[in-house]
């Protein structure tokens, strides 16, 4: 269902397209399911498919496909982003720019607020994130705002640190490094037999020298049992624009994906659940 028809079998073909807005489109058919569906599985033959069908999706529910290494030696990128959401205390305006940062941000950070996930969904606006964050710390200038970001991304509007400087914007930048363009490596790895080409960066800056060269505290960490101590101190200066520059694992992949064209059962899972049937 879409409320946008042109949405309809855009990248899938679509078997029963409906067009319409979410909330009365769901309700109808909430109606529908209690007129036709009994109440719970039961086990009369006319009813044991409904009750092997809610067996199945149990089943798929018990999948864990957040996992990741949580004894790694190198800084998973989702216990970097599980990191900053325990020591914010989930109360943090964080935007975002485009690739694996990205989506890290929007599974291990559980918003439980309105409004607090700023970043452009799925236009692709590399170097979105810092100025966005500019933005919202302007409007809110007494609340904690955060820009998640990876090297490529943040390179494209590192300028604009000139500018948190001279309007004294105590903006916290989280960089995700793993020295690659990581979703275009993970594209590459899973569809192009690793055969990696333009997705490593080579000539990256030293990010703390360059935000001190900006006026800035700049602070780099490379060790998981680093990560909150040197998070809290970074979030413990109030009044300063902070650039944390966190080393995580290059190899890690952000987890479900669906290929463009795929089917939900063609999804790469993490590699503990590659052997599980999804239809």
């Amino acid at each position: 269902m879409d409320v946008d028809p042109s949405s309809i079998s855009k990248n899938v073909r679509v078997d029963v397209p409906i067009v319409g807005q979410v909330a009365s489109v769901l309700e109808d058919m909430l109606k529908l399911l209690k007129e036709r569906l009994p109440a719970a599985p039961s086990a009369s033959p006319k009813d044991r498919p409904v009750a092997e069908w809610w067996a199945q999706i149990d089943e798929w529910r018990r999948m864990d496909c957040l996992q990741y290494d949580r004894n790694s030696e190198m800084i998973k990128p989702q216990l970097a982003v599980e990191t900053l959401y325990k020591v914010t205390n989930g109360d943090l305006y964080l935007t975002s720019d485009v690739g694996q940062h990205q989506m890290f941000a929007a599974q291990f950070y559980p918003f439980d607020k309105p409004r607090r996930w700023i970043n452009s969904g799925g236009l692709g606006t590399m170097g979105f994130g810092l100025p966005a964050a500019m933005g919202v710390q302007l409007a809110f200038p007494d609340a904690q705002v955060a820009c998640i970001s990876g090297e490529a991304s943040i390179l494209m509007c590192i300028q604009e640190m000139a500018t948190c400087l001279q309007y004294s914007l105590p903006i916290k930048v989280v960089l995700l490094n793993n020295g690659y363009m990581g979703m275009v490596r993970q594209w590459q790895e899973f569809f192009y037999e690793s055969r990696y080409s333009h997705s490593y960066v080579d000539a990256l800056p030293d990010f703390v020298k360059l935000a001190e060269s900006f006026g800035h505290l700049g602070m780099r960490v490379e060790k998981p049992g680093e990560l909150e101590s040197v998070m809290r101190e970074a979030f413990g200066i109030k009044d300063r624009f902070v650039f944390l520059d966190v080393v995580v694992d290059p190899t890690e992949n952000v987890y479900p994906m669906i290929a463009a064209g795929k089917g939900q059962h063609e999804m790469h899972l993490p590699p503990s659940l590659s052997d599980r049937e999804l239809a």
